[in-house]
């Protein structure tokens, strides 16, 4: 006996009419937006750090690191509802940049108590290497 299986965004809603929802695209996943300051780029994260946006986030980091001329770099976790182990390693990579960088400072994070964000950090070390924070203005006032 042969069944054909229907492709899952194929489904339709159990009354049949639109068609059922497969979960967000992936740019609804994760977004950062940038506020350029004076003494700073901080670089807004919301959403999940997972294995399919991490490579994202690394892209937005290192954009944010050819901005600074002479700035600090903030980097603001307080949204961000997932931190996977591809988004510790991205965290991990973006501070040993930070480091490579003339006029080395290093990678400010804010965490703002966020578990999904705070636990997984302590969990493998980071919070060793990073600098965590609880609000952007304790960040840059640092």
């Amino acid at each position: 006996m042969v069944r054909s299986v229907k492709p899952a965004g194929d489904e339709r809603t159990p009354d049949g009419a639109a068609q059922a929802e497969t979960g967000p695209p992936r740019e609804q996943l994760m977004s950062t937006s940038t506020d350029e300051r004076a003494d700073a780029v901080v670089l807004l994260v919301e959403g999940e750090i997972d294995g399919l946006t991490a490579p994202r986030l690394r892209a937005a980091i290192d954009a944010a690191f050819e901005r600074l001329n002479g700035r600090v770099l903030v980097l603001d976790l307080t949204q961000v509802e997932f931190l996977g182990s591809a988004g510790l390693r991205a965290l991990l990579d973006s501070a040993a940049e930070a480091m490579r960088l003339d006029g080395y400072q290093p990678l400010r994070v804010v965490v703002d108590e966020n578990r999904p964000v705070v636990r997984p950090i302590e969990i493998v070390g980071l919070d060793n290497v990073l600098a965590l924070y609880d609000s952007v203005s304790d960040a840059l006032a640092a």
